[in-house]
């Protein structure tokens, strides 16, 4: 007599089940944007134990200002990098569109809405973005080489034929731009501490890009592109689009961060902004995005960007001068490419 066993309400194990709760090593080597995190939050909790002012809110709130421009550009340069690409280009479009427009405002359109001096920026940022784009796509050339020659012709551009005063009187919407209060208190010594209304900018426009990546088609043809962009091809995603809206969509950030940063200042300054392009494709590799192409999150870049605030503001609380910035965060980019290369070997 054969005996047979009913199955039919016996759990079938998934794969999930079976195999073993990855380690500690392999979490990091899936999420490399975990190690950012983790040097982040062992450095705020050196920094605090050395000197708790570290953790006094106007420390904190002084952060949060000060991440927002760098955020800004570093979302921009996240997307270049997850199609492949680099651009350096991006301080000089943010100083010609924000000196240009302020200039312009001042001389032409006094009583511009704050609305439409923001647009402006982001529109022309968007514009010489796209000129990157469809330069990288039609001339067939690395990124890198494009950028640099744009670089120093958009700032060429500023010098030679807009100008190279300092704005040091701005019209009145843009300073009240620039000092509308999303919180205000008074410190233990008497000062007023205020977090500015521009620092939501920053988080809405990382939703945005996360949004961009995770939800639509342009996301994934980004990713795919800085994987392989002949694969991609042949998949049907249309390389010339990719490219021109990729420079466009971290030009129009830039231009966005560049009238940020002039209102923030209340003045501008066409010297600005110069030399922020390493500084800010070191906060997204800290972030996990590799050079290479195809990878990174909205997430790590963040983490990135918060990484080196905290490093450009904190050194001073713990004794060790500002000169040693650079090589800080230096040696954490090396810590990190390190771990990325034995990441990608494994």
């Amino acid at each position: 007599m054969t005996m047979v066993q009913d199955m039919s309400n016996t759990p079938i194990p998934t794969p999930e089940e079976n195999s073993p709760r990855p380690s500690i090593g392999e979490l990091f080597r899936r999420r490399p944007e975990l190690v950012s995190l983790t040097i982040l939050i062992v450095l705020c909790i050196t920094v605090a134990a050395i000197n708790p002012a570290f953790l006094q809110a106007s420390s904190l709130i002084d952060m949060g200002r000060a991440s927002v421009v760098t955020g800004l550009f570093a979302l921009g340069v996240f997307a270049i990098l997850a199609a492949g690409g680099i651009d350096v280009s991006f301080p000089a479009i943010a100083a010609l569109t924000m000196y240009s427009a302020t200039l312009f405002v001042i001389n032409v359109w006094p009583t511009a809405p704050m609305a439409l001096i923001v647009a402006s920026t982001v529109i022309g940022g968007a514009g010489l973005g796209a000129l990157n784009g469809w330069m990288v796509h039609t001339l067939k050339v690395p990124s890198l080489i494009v950028t640099v020659g744009t670089q120093y012709l958009f700032r060429g551009i500023l010098l030679a034929f807009i100008g190279t005063v300092w704005l040091m009187e701005l019209p009145p919407q843009m300073i009240a731009f620039g000092k509308a209060s999303l919180l205000e208190f008074e410190s233990a010594n008497g000062a007023i501490v205020t977090l500015p209304m521009y620092f939501l900018i920053f988080p809405a426009a990382a939703i945005v890009t996360w949004y961009m990546f995770n939800k639509t088609l342009m996301g994934r043809a980004i990713f795919a592109t800085g994987g392989n962009a002949d694969v991609a091809e042949r998949l049907g995603y249309d390389q010339r689009i990719v490219h021109v809206f990729v420079f466009a969509f971290t030009g129009a950030l830039a231009g966005l961060a560049g009238i940020i940063h002039v209102c923030a200042n209340r003045m501008a300054n066409p010297f600005d902004l110069v030399g922020t392009e390493i500084e800010v494709i070191a906060a997204v590799v800290l972030g996990g995005a590799r050079i290479t192409g195809g990878t990174g999150t909205v997430f790590g870049t963040i983490t990135g960007v918060l990484l080196i605030t905290v490093v450009n503001n904190s050194l001073v609380l713990v004794g060790i001068p500002s000169t040693w910035q650079r090589v800080v965060v230096g040696g954490f980019i090396l810590l990190a490419a390190a771990f990325f290369v034995k990441r990608q070997q494994k």
